[in-house]
């Protein structure tokens, strides 16, 4: 029984999970919230579909040589997020993290919108010093307030940067924003625009050595290969890339991981929930044993 059970409802799992929470390195959790998405809500229903389309993928990866067989990871399931309570919501995530993070586990997060990041991060940093934050993105989301809300899907990463410091922050794929977040960036963070395989593979000797939070947004990814998103901007990297850079971070120290903003209702093809659910399973098979 996991020290947040009472704030989950179980669901069907992701493919190959382990049925028991006290071994498992990796726990993956649900939390469907879209309590401030700006432009098209739906991202609450995003992990319920990634798990369902996982069952269509293999267990194995060819490019990781690797299989989920070989991997102990748990799925706990949603938590369940009262409907316009933002700070209750923010609570539970961060009660929910916390625990698994002072379990000495792997906590991968499925959004929802983007502000869940903050909520997971607020606990991270606490358990590890000098912790560093990948964000891939097609928006800055470094807004210090959005219609007049500091704690946004907009505002997240300014809120993150308020954390860690900004210059812990290395932003990828940035592409959208307003004036003065690219000011900001500029001047606080270490921001990427557009690309993100090539600045990521110049980056990892800076990064290794480091604790690790990555925090991926599915709009990084260019609406053609990844429509189902509440706020899609033309221009994003294609699937393989993504998948690729993936790989890249599992060259690191990786303390956690979170991949949101995948909105089902605007796909109707399901290709941007496969793509998640691809996603997941290469985390997973990153994350060698001990």
């Amino acid at each position: 029984m996991t020290a947040f059970a009472e704030f989950i409802e179980k669901n069907s799992g992701f493919i190959g999970c382990a049925g028991d929470y006290p071994p498992a390195r990796v726990v993956l959790v649900g939390a469907p919230m879209d309590g401030t998405v700006s432009f098209r809500a739906g991202a609450r229903e995003g992990p319920r579909q990634i798990r369902q389309v996982s069952q269509g993928l293999e267990e194995y990866s060819v490019d990781l040589d690797r299989d989920l067989a070989e991997c102990c990871y748990y799925d706990a399931g949603d938590l369940v997020l009262p409907p316009g309570n933002v700070p209750e919501s923010l609570r539970r995530i961060s009660l929910a993290a916390g625990a698994i993070l002072r379990g000495g586990k792997f906590p991968l997060f499925l959004g929802g919108e983007h502000l869940i990041s903050y909520a997971v991060l607020r606990e991270a940093v606490k358990l590890h010093p000098g912790l560093a934050v990948v964000h891939l993105d097609a928006h800055a989301d470094l807004r210090d307030e959005y219609l007049g809300e500091r704690f946004s899907h907009a505002t997240v990463m300014r809120r993150v940067a308020e954390l860690i410091g900004g210059e812990n922050l290395y932003q990828f794929g940035i592409r959208s924003g307003a004036r003065d977040e690219f000011v900001f960036a500029r001047d606080r963070t270490n921001i990427y625009l557009n690309r993100v395989v090539e600045p990521l593979a110049e980056n990892l000797p800076r990064l290794k050595g480091k604790p690790v939070y990555v925090t991926l947004d599915i709009d990084v990814v260019d609406p053609a290969y990844a429509p189902g998103t509440g706020t899609a901007e033309p221009g994003g990297c294609t699937a393989g890339e993504i998948i690729q850079a993936v790989h890249l971070l599992g060259q690191l120290n990786l303390v956690g991981f979170d991949l949101v903003e995948v909105s089902p209702v605007y796909d109707h093809s399901q290709r941007t929930a496969l793509l998640a659910a691809k996603l997941v399973r290469e985390v997973i098979l990153c994350k060698k044993p001990a």
